[in-house]
């Protein structure tokens, strides 16, 4: 999916960028000092500062994403909130620069971005198949280059070798990537006035089929109802209780309820079934097991 920035956003993402370029990089006991102040201290200011410091490095990283056809705009918000998870869990003492540690934050942040966004299909969940995704292009043109031909069946191995996945993975991700989603709204050509979900087939019933089904569902309920009124008493109460509420009623709970076993219970529900059945049967002539199974 293409994504175009208006010129209004696009002169504010610079302004960012510019702003972002001229942050003074931090020392680094400066920038220990910033951490430890926000970790224990819970000093906002400090986090400000150690924040800002690093946003050169969320648009540094989303310079690396641009090929996917996204707004630079959205991978940097989307790289500052790496940026602020990052802040959120590092810990001084580990003895590692931030910049270190947020970086990696930072990636995956836009990774996941790019995955939930650049098509409307789910691209890849697994670890292997966001390598896979992330890696494809790079290791094509690799070997394209090298072998001075397009991709064959021992560049694709050679690729499923490299990141570990299986061929027909890497067969998969070559036919989603080249090619882009495309609006069911698009017309057919620059010359037609015919979109392309003109041409989806309806799956919906006809409207003749909507009539004929609730005219047969009418003439179902209709019979069930007057062979229903050939029960008895006791029979009507089991078959509406057990087979005709959401949630029918057990045989035990019938039997205390008609002060019968649940044995006499299910014997009952048996023939009743069997009376409905012959009361149908007389109604049309079809096959009897089509109807309420005993």
């Amino acid at each position: 999916m293409a994504h175009i920035d208006d010129p209004k956003t696009q002169r504010a993402n610079m302004d960012y960028i510019k702003r972002s370029m001229k942050e003074p990089l931090l020392e680094r006991g400066n920038e220990f000092d910033l951490a430890r102040r926000w970790r224990e201290e819970g000093d906002e200011a400090s986090l400000h500062l150690l924040v800002r410091s690093y946003m050169r490095l969320v648009v540094s990283t989303a310079g690396r994403f641009r090929n996917y056809g996204l707004p630079v705009g959205d991978l940097v918000q989307e790289g500052n909130v790496g940026l602020m998870q990052a802040a959120a869990r590092f810990e001084p003492q580990r003895e590692i620069r931030f910049s270190t540690y947020a970086t990696w934050w930072i990636r995956s942040a836009m990774q996941d971005y790019v995955l939930r966004n650049w098509s409307i299909v789910r691209t890849g969940t697994t670890a292997a198949q966001k390598s896979l995704f992330f890696n494809f292009r790079r290791l094509r043109a690799r070997i394209e280059d090298a072998s001075g031909t397009r991709l064959n069946d021992a560049g694709r191995r050679r690729i499923a070798e490299t990141l570990k996945v299986a061929v027909a993975e890497v067969e998969s991700m070559e036919t989603r990537l080249s090619g882009m989603d495309q609006s069911l709204n698009a017309p057919l050509s620059e010359n037609s006035d015919d979109d392309w979900q003109n041409f989806l087939p309806d799956g919906r019933p006809s409207p003749e089929e909507v009539a004929i089904g609730m005219r047969d569902g009418e003439t179902r309920s209709r019979w069930l109802d007057e062979a229903l009124r050939e029960l008895s008493p006791r029979e009507q109460t089991i078959i509406v209780q057990r087979r005709l509420r959401e949630e029918g009623a057990t045989l035990e709970e019938l039997g205390r309820e008609l002060g019968v076993s649940k044995e006499r219970v299910r014997q009952l529900e048996h023939r009743a079934l069997m009376k409905l059945k012959d009361s149908i049967q007389r109604r049309i002539e079809i096959p009897s097991d089509i109807f309420i199974e005993a």
